[in-house]
């Protein structure tokens, strides 16, 4: 009798909690939608709502995320991560045939080729939140500083998502360095409303289209199985995806948030010469929740072979806090998925925060 009192007690304390975030939410999703700017709300009002290439494929709802929280173990993380060493990029990598790719953490990567420096998903946020209070905290710094980066050419934004769209960052490297920005359809709606300067130099993509770029660098987007939102009431408004760079120095894909879908990445393996791979491997338990819009460490093994990359990076670990995965997880599953399929630890690069990794194509 007393242990179901506890359990109910207990039950109780979740549900108010988990009620102020959902009053949180609502209040925000007011400011966002009508307080900030009319025109936000107006613009989303007629536009359709997008869908996975499956459609069955979708976010789970309201009642799901209620029973994740309410009765999924809790893994513990640490709070503080010590970063070991920051990067310190050069200016520019001049070379056509080579490429440095830096870890600045979660899905986060400077790639410096042929003159060109390119940003994926620049975050440099304390919290992947619509609040500097609460939600998921960064546990290690960004790898490289913000102020210390080098001129930014482009930057890529995957989708709308917290951990992948930090407004304030994407807003300092707009006033600091004008680089194009290129993002999938309808998330220029939010980048346009916080940042209000009619030179904004940002172009949308639907899947399968792409855009050329100086130095022989094209910038294609292909689909994503995944999601999109930034508050309650604008679910799947904007578009999200998966970038293809092609570059003199060999083909990358840039996978940010995707379930696994192995029809979707042997498509995407054969219709470019993936040279390099950015694979996400964490933020994946429960598998019932997040198995449709996440892929574990073995999945990206097999995505990684899907592609027939030359080679691979993981990200998305070890940097917020997203699911109920622990903290070392992700990184000790890939080595086992390694193992299991033969892979080396050089061809799929379980990478360290603030290290830079280089490449070369004229070795393959």
């Amino acid at each position: 009798m007393g242990n179901n009192i506890l359990l109910v007690k207990k039950i109780m304390i979740y549900i108010k909690f988990l009620l102020k975030i959902l009053l949180i939410l609502v209040v925000a999703d007011i400011l966002i939608f009508a307080g900030l700017k009319l025109y936000y709300t107006y613009h989303y009002r007629n536009q359709p709502i997008f869908q996975n290439p499956d459609p069955a494929y979708k976010p789970k709802g309201l009642l799901q995320l209620l029973r994740w929280k309410l009765f999924t173990k809790r893994t513990p993380w640490p709070d503080q991560v010590k970063l070991i060493k920051e990067d310190s990029p050069p200016d520019r990598v001049p070379d056509l045939h080579r490429m440095r790719v830096s870890f600045i953490g979660h899905v986060t990567f400077l790639i410096q080729t042929n003159n060109m420096n390119i940003l994926t998903d620049p975050v440099w946020a304390d919290r992947a939140s619509p609040f500097s209070f609460i939600g998921p905290k960064r546990v290690i710094d960004p790898g490289i500083k913000l102020e210390n980066l080098p001129k930014i050419d482009v930057m890529l934004i995957s989708h709308n998502h917290y951990d992948h769209m930090d407004l304030a960052t994407i807003k300092y490297l707009w006033q600091r360095d004008k680089p194009t920005i290129i993002t999938p359809l309808q998330n220029d709606v939010i980048i346009k409303n916080y940042i209000q300067d009619s030179k904004l130099n940002i172009t949308t993509l639907n899947w399968q289209e792409n855009i050329k770029l100086a130095n022989h660098i094209t910038i294609n987007l292909e689909p994503a199985q995944h999601w999109s939102a930034r508050g309650l009431f604008d679910r799947n408004r904007a578009l999200w995806g998966n970038f293809i760079i092609e570059t003199t120095a060999g083909n990358i894909c840039f996978i940010a948030d995707s379930g696994y879908n192995q029809s979707l990445y042997k498509q995407l393996g054969e219709k470019y010469e993936i040279f390099l791979s950015l694979i996400p491997i964490g933020s994946f338990e429960p598998r019932w929740f997040m198995g449709d819009i996440h892929m574990n460490p073995l999945e990206a093994v097999l995505t990684h072979q899907d592609l027939q990359a030359k080679y691979s990076i993981a990200n998305h670990f070890q940097t917020f806090k997203l699911a109920s995965d622990g903290y070392l997880q992700a990184r000790q599953e890939l080595v086992l998925a390694l193992q299991q399929y033969g892979i080396s630890s050089d061809e799929f690069i379980t990478p360290q925060h603030g290290r830079a990794y280089w490449f070369d194509a004229r070795n393959h």
